[in-house]
């Protein structure tokens, strides 16, 4: 299986989980960028192939490569979950050499019906859970996600508790960036929720992020609190997944942390600006109820983009329409069901 970003690929962990569960004989090879390993330390029978993009994969010849190499492992099917050029190339030449092979349909035709400012069409789309199943049902593993399994929480390092102590009864993360600005909640609004919840000296927030100027931001936003501590770049990647397998509930916008809080099992809180859940991006296991999104009646052409990177004039304040009274009080909910 051919994968790439991170939400791409945390999406595809509860469905390997139900897989090897499911196939305890079959072995699972997942190709993908080394940085994603930690994904998949634990899942049985699972092994991590690193595809090395900037030297020996790098170009077709790369892919050449990348298909002998993989070839040797006496590979049987190919489950193209990430449906690219090169993961095409590499399917067509598992297909060429008679192996079985699908590819995963990423639905672009419903989800422009969905997006377009007229005559939308306003509808659940298939989930990318849902379409990950069929590429292993085409090639001849039907896989049940009825009844999901998730690894237990990580027992954290004294490096982690060292940073996030110990006096807590509750453990809140916010992850409150996104690729692109029109999925980023208002930081003066996220400022009210986080100020709301460091009220409660019982729970900790934990803020989420990376790269210079984001760590600068959750700086600014923790500053003020004790109990509210910036985790970015304190801990390495490996660490801050053990970290979110210990939260109680995560809030996100969509984006890869969602899903990766949701692939460990986390309840998650999601905020939706341009985009919208009935896209199928919905993280694992989720109540739809828990995906907050922004006011249609006041803003009727949302969704007006599937991933963020569409820019629609007069539509840049459209996440204000979901206030930060409505948050907390979804987030004080959930943490209440774990009484």
């Amino acid at each position: 299986m051919r994968l790439s970003a991170m939400g791409d690929v945390a999406m595809t962990v509860p469905v390997l989980r139900a897989f090897v569960r499911q196939y305890p004989t079959v072995k699972l090879t997942v190709i993908s960028r080394p940085f994603f390993k930690p994904f998949f330390e634990g899942i049985p029978n699972l092994e991590f192939f690193a595809f090395d993009e900037k030297e020996r994969h790098k170009g077709f010849p790369g892919l050449l490569r990348l298909f002998k190499d993989i070839k040797k492992l006496k590979i049987d099917a190919f489950a193209d979950l990430h449906n690219v050029l090169r993961s095409k190339v590499v399917s067509l030449l598992f297909a060429l050499s008679g192996k079985k092979r699908a590819t995963v349909d990423k639905g672009r035709d419903g989800k422009k019906e969905l997006t377009r400012a007229e005559n939308k069409i306003f509808k659940q789309l298939p989930t990318m859970f849902e379409r990950h199943v069929k590429v292993f049902e085409e090639i001849g593993f039907p896989v049940n996600l009825s009844h999901p399994e998730f690894p237990k929480k990580a027992v954290l390092s004294a490096e982690i508790t060292n940073l996030v102590g110990e006096n807590y009864q509750k453990l809140i993360g916010i992850a409150p960036f996104a690729q692109y600005d029109s999925k980023v909640y208002p930081l003066d609004l996220m400022q009210e929720v986080i100020s709301k919840l460091a009220e409660t000296k019982e729970q900790t927030v934990l803020l989420f992020g990376g790269g210079k100027k984001e760590i600068e931001i959750l700086d600014s936003l923790s500053e003020p609190f004790k109990n509210v501590i910036n985790v970015a770049g304190k801990i390495k990647f490996q660490q801050e997944l053990k970290l979110i397998s210990n939260l109680d509930v995560m809030l996100s916008m969509d984006s890869g942390n969602a899903h990766i809080a949701a692939m460990l099992g986390v309840k998650v809180i999601t905020l939706w600006g341009a985009t919208h859940p009935y896209a199928g991006f919905l993280p694992f296991n989720q109540s739809p109820e828990n995906a907050l999104v922004s006011d249609r009646s006041s803003y009727p052409k949302l969704p007006t983009s599937v991933y963020g990177n569409k820019i629609v004039e007069g539509y840049e304040e459209a996440m204000r329409t979901i206030s930060p009274k409505k948050i907390v009080k979804k987030i004080q909910s959930q943490l209440a069901e774990i009484n």
